[in-house]
């Protein structure tokens, strides 16, 4: 006899298992499929989940001051304080006509309540250390943005045209958008309101 026919073959003892017991492996994938398809269809759905990121909103008014001015005076000044927080992944800003929007991303870690403390400590510190302006008209708005509670679209309108231009713009899209369901308020933010003043002798 040679060498080869005195070799056993070999063979993988689960394999040949699942061969010598066919019916059962087959009655065993049924079940797992239905058991997965049952799941799948109980398994609660959202279209619109609530996912928690800790992502906090300063926005700042300062009306009179061009988007440069802003970009200098508030924008940069609130941007370097808010850059020294432990945990910050990335901060996005606009400067605007009279306005300035600051938007910090946490990483997922970082609980939003300490994120916001954080934030307002920062705010805190530029104002103390009048590395921005002390005649803002309001304090900046520090707030969470929390899109599981009040979901929140921001329109940014820009171009080479006069405030007064954009404001009627602004006016004409906030009342399109207000006739859309499920919207419940509107406002226009950035554009200075005009006064008079009348000094008597």
């Amino acid at each position: 006899m040679s060498q080869s026919e005195n070799k056993k073959p070999r063979e993988f003892g689960l394999s040949s298992l699942a061969i010598n017991n066919r019916n059962t492996v087959f009655v065993i994938t049924c079940i797992i499929i239905i058991l997965g398809l049952v799941a799948y269809r109980s398994m609660p759905k959202a279209a619109f989940p609530d996912l928690v990121i800790p992502q906090i909103y300063v926005g700042t008014p300062y009306p009179g001051n061009s988007p440069v001015d802003i970009e200098k005076l508030i924008t940069r000044p609130l941007e370097k304080e808010i850059k020294s927080i432990s945990g910050v992944n990335k901060i996005t800003s606009t400067s605007i006509q009279g306005y300035s929007t600051i938007l910090a991303e946490f990483s997922f870690d970082v609980v939003p309540e300490e994120a916001l403390r954080k934030v307002k400590d920062a705010v805190d510190r530029a104002k103390s250390t009048k590395a921005i302006p002390d005649d803002l008209p309001t304090d900046p708005n520090v707030f969470e943005m929390n899109f599981g509670e009040f979901p929140i679209l921001n329109i940014n309108l820009s171009g080479d045209f006069s405030i007064d231009q954009l404001r009627q713009y602004g006016e004409y899209l906030e009342d399109l958008i207000e006739k859309v369901d499920g919207i419940s308020k509107v406002n226009i933010r950035g554009v200075q309101e005009k006064e008079v003043r009348i000094e008597l002798d």
